[in-house]
């Protein structure tokens, strides 16, 4: 399933989804992946799906939700991997600016080095880059990037494609605990200042991540990191990103491709699951069914429970 949602999304509003990469290819292995673990660690760009099957996919699941009064602010891209990877993003990107609805994606960018994928990004309304580290050490410790990648080269990608993006250009910096971040806030500040951002997000794990031992960073830590980041580019570019989004997911016609859609990509807690069926006007029986099939599974983080789809990779090796 390409598309998914509308969503809500606590960057974007609400968000339709685009899945443009396959479970899990990705540059990274992440810490604190919400999908699982990196099942094809990968860095050469290549066609995942075809491009017209992504904008019909996408063209349909808008007219859904457009049947049902849903409102969409954004089209993102924001898959089962790094949606950079995909070599057909720039033409996907093209092709849905025919639906009229503003274009963004998230990604890791690892890949913002090379020119080709920094001049499909320049074709988005919203870009968010990811900014966990700017030492190597830290870098490798919670984003676990391919062996092959270089965090300078990644950093001067990101300042050149700043140069040239007239879109909104948000960071992600995500804190979690048991890690020692000692002048790293200090470091990542002076890269802020170069880069400029719209906005600095800091965020914490708000699902359950891929290892166990991840928790969201102690309130005084992401305090810190907040005092630094405003005294570097005003407290009014740093923004919060660690609250719960809210349960406003779409219904847009059939409630058991709308729950299998969303939770791909989407870890979603009981009270918002709830949320859906309600909606749909479904009883609680279509979730039990769901994970009696195998299809969903369910997990605990922080004393709530969370409902994701059961893909490969989120099994233990």
């Amino acid at each position: 399933m390409i598309a998914f949602g509308p969503v809500p999304s606590r960057r974007l509003g609400k968000s339709l989804g685009i899945n443009n990469i396959p479970d899990k290819v990705c540059s990274y292995a992440c810490v604190y992946c919400q999908i699982g673990r990196t099942l094809k660690m990968e860095i050469e760009r290549r066609s995942f799906y075809p491009p017209e099957l992504v904008f019909e996919e996408v063209k349909r699941k808008a007219w859904e939700a457009k049947e049902k009064g849903e409102r969409i602010d954004y089209l993102t891209f924001v898959p089962n991997g790094e949606p950079t990877l995909d070599a057909n993003l720039g033409q996907e990107i093209e092709m849905l600016k025919a639906l009229n609805i503003p274009l963004a994606i998230l990604t890791n960018s690892s890949l913002i080095w090379r020119e080709d994928v920094r001049e499909d990004l320049l074709k988005l309304d919203f870009v968010s880059l990811k900014l966990d580290a700017v030492s190597e050490d830290l870098w490798r410790k919670v984003d676990r990037p391919h062996r092959s990648l270089r965090l300078d080269k990644i950093l001067e990608g990101m300042l050149e494609f700043r140069k040239d993006f007239d879109g909104k250009l948000v960071t992600e910096t995500m804190l979690i605990d048991g890690i020692n971040y000692g002048e790293e806030f200090k470091r990542i500040a002076e890269f802020l200042r170069e880069l400029k951002p719209d906005i600095a997000y800091i965020a914490v794990p708000t699902r359950p991540p891929w290892e166990k031992w991840v928790k969201p960073a102690r309130e005084e830590v992401i305090n810190v990191a907040f005092q630094t980041f405003a005294d570097a580019i005003g407290e009014e570019r740093v923004e919060y990103l660690i609250g719960y989004e809210g349960n406003a997911f779409a219904f847009t016609g059939n409630v058991k491709e709308d729950i299998l859609s969303i939770t791909a990509v989407h870890p979603m807690r009981e009270d918002a699951l709830r949320e859906l069926l309600k909606k749909a006007n479904a009883e609680w029986s279509v979730v039990e069914k769901l994970v009696d099939e195998g299809k969903l599974i369910e997990l605990e983080y922080r004393g709530r429970r969370f409902y994701m789809r059961k893909l490969k990779s989120r099994e233990l090796p």
